[in-house]
């Protein structure tokens, strides 16, 4: 099956094999296994429902679930109705989803009943009155209960669509099909819309990358609403024929057990899973003898890291870098690279895709300079939906994407990843802004001043550290500090350090010196005057 990047109409309609590759497995769970051919199937039925219901081009299908078959058949019956996939985090807090969904102007909702202690089903009945442009919901669990004529049950929508015809909507490569959330410089989400041509481009550019053919079977994707796992978790599996093992949030042990039970090849991850995989090693987990590739992305990862994966699975790590603007991976090693190309750096621009490396101004810098990575290419995204001045804000002159990043391309071509431009704190691949986290600190009573700054963490990546000024007279703990921000900012949002300190560093021109703050915490040196640190949770 030729990759449809390659044809003339990339769209992700076309992906799923037609013949005898629909009996080649696709989606593995721990006990089940999905066919092309059923998860085909599946889609056509759910996408005959829900055109029966009046979704079709265009129309927003937002989806509320971890990683799991439904997932990705809802992925597929969008791409077949023309509509938009609008991926939502389900450990999102509720005014998060809810933001979300009215700023998606989703029509119509896939979710949980229930997963991570979080009652959907509550949240989705108070949506429905809420929200007047979401109209229907789709749930999947094991509830038996009656609802009204807009909440369905999973397995009564896809019955019901089984042998009925409708209308395919004709596609261009160029059109939206999913918007992804991610936060903008002042911590709100940003809905980053991408193609049928932005999602395939960087899927097969990874895939071919990493190789993937038809008996392949890849693990380590937890999340399919984040770029990668959407793009080349889902999409490339799919272009290059292979298997994928659906997974929970499963950390090492889990891991390397469904890749064991399942015959796994190749290997994709965060740092922190793989941090957490070799952890399970050290307690005497087995790393299976059939992986011949491990693949990182979504956070840096650190020479010692790096080395020991490739130690405990002999078997070559690559570095990806990527993105939710670029429609995830714009850089990425090949297997076939040296050990000094492949470990400490993002490897080489996938094809088509141009990286440069510019001044403050944006002018380009000659090889082996530091400076801003902005990029251009296939990927890129199509704007931020409904924030047009976002859009032109992020993109310079030339139409190249201002990454915020801090690289260096060296002679052989191969970018190396320094840092952030911004203060964006990248804690186990998923971006933290600060200001959202400082905000909510310093609505506590007890606290006068608060920054969060990053540390460099080997499970992490990066840990959430809060350096916070008590007011006169004022006492708070670590803990109530982490319980006070758990309240109302998602998990991965709360403090993993607290740092309590007299005053902060500034800057001559009387701001605060978050690097000189993240280099004291670093050093365990963080204030003259006996502020206490504690280490991560």
């Amino acid at each position: 099956m030729a990759p449809p990047e390659r044809s003339l109409d990339p769209v992700v309609s076309a992906i799923l094999p037609h013949g005898a590759d629909r009996a080649a497995p696709f989606l593995l769970m721990r006990d089940a296994v999905l066919s092309y051919g059923e998860v085909d199937d599946q889609a056509d039925a759910l996408a005959a429902s829900l055109a029966n219901l009046g979704v079709g081009k265009g129309d927003r299908i937002a989806v509320v679930l971890p990683a799991w078959p439904e997932f990705a058949v809802t992925v597929f019956a969008a791409a077949r109705l023309g509509a938009v996939v609008v991926p939502l985090n389900p450990r999102a807090t509720r005014p998060e989803l809810r933001y979300m969904l009215r700023h998606s102007g989703a029509v119509c909702a896939v979710s949980a009943e229930d997963a991570y202690g979080i009652d959907y089903l509550q949240c989705f009945e108070d949506f429905l009155v809420e929200l007047p442009e979401l109209q229907y919901l789709v749930t999947v669990g094991e509830e038996d209960l009656w609802y009204d004529d807009r909440i369905f049950q999973w397995e009564d929508v896809v019955s019901a669509g089984r042998g009925r015809d409708f209308t395919a909507s004709p596609m261009s490569p160029d059109d939206p099909f999913a918007i992804l959330y991610t936060s903008g410089t002042s911590g709100k989400p940003k809905g980053v819309e991408l193609s049928h041509r932005n999602l395939l481009h960087a899927a097969s550019a990874t895939t071919d990358a990493a190789g993937i053919a038809p008996g392949d079977v890849v693990v380590g994707i937890n999340a399919l609403h984040h770029a990668f796992g959407l793009g080349p978790g889902l999409l490339g599996t799919a272009l290059g024929g292979g298997s994928l093992v659906l997974q929970g949030d499963s950390e090492g042990a889990d891991t390397l057990a469904l890749a064991e039970r399942h015959g796994a090849t190749v290997l994709y991850g965060v740092p922190t899973l793989f941090a957490t995989i070799l952890r399970a090693i050290d307690h005497g987990a087995v790393a299976p003898h059939t992986v011949r590739l491990c693949l990182a992305s979504g956070a840096p990862a650190g020479d010692v890291l790096a080395r020991r994966i490739e130690a405990s699975f002999h078997a070559p790590l690559i570095i990806a870098y990527s993105l939710t603007e670029g429609a995830s991976t714009l850089a990425v090693g090949r297997p076939e690279d040296p050990p000094g190309k492949r470990l400490f750096t993002v490897g080489r621009p996938i094809r088509d895709t141009v990286v440069r490396v510019t001044d403050d101004d944006g002018a380009a810098l000659p090889p082996e300079s530091v400076g801003e990575i902005r990029v251009r290419g296939p990927g890129m995204m199509r704007g931020y939906h409904r924030q047009p001045r976002e859009t032109a804000a992020s993109l310079d002159a030339d139409g190249f994407l201002r990454t915020g990043d801090i690289g260096m391309v060296d002679e052989e071509g191969c970018l190396h990843l320094l840092g952030r431009r911004e203060d964006v704190v990248m804690r186990g691949g998923v971006d933290v802004h600060p200001r959202e986290v400082e905000d909510r600190l310093m609505a506590h009573p007890a606290i006068d001043r608060a920054v969060v700054v990053g540390v460099s963490d080997e499970i992490l990546g990066e840990a959430i550290c809060a350096c916070v000024v008590r007011v006169e007279g004022g006492l708070v703990t670590e803990q109530e500090v982490r319980e006070w921000s758990a309240a109302t900012l998602a998990e991965y949002k709360v403090p993993d350090l607290v740092s309590f300190i007299e005053e902060l560093p500034l800057t001559e021109s009387g701001t605060v010196w978050r690097q000189e703050l993240a280099r004291r915490v670093s050093s365990g040196r963080l204030d003259l005057s006996g502020g206490e640190a504690h280490t991560p949770a």
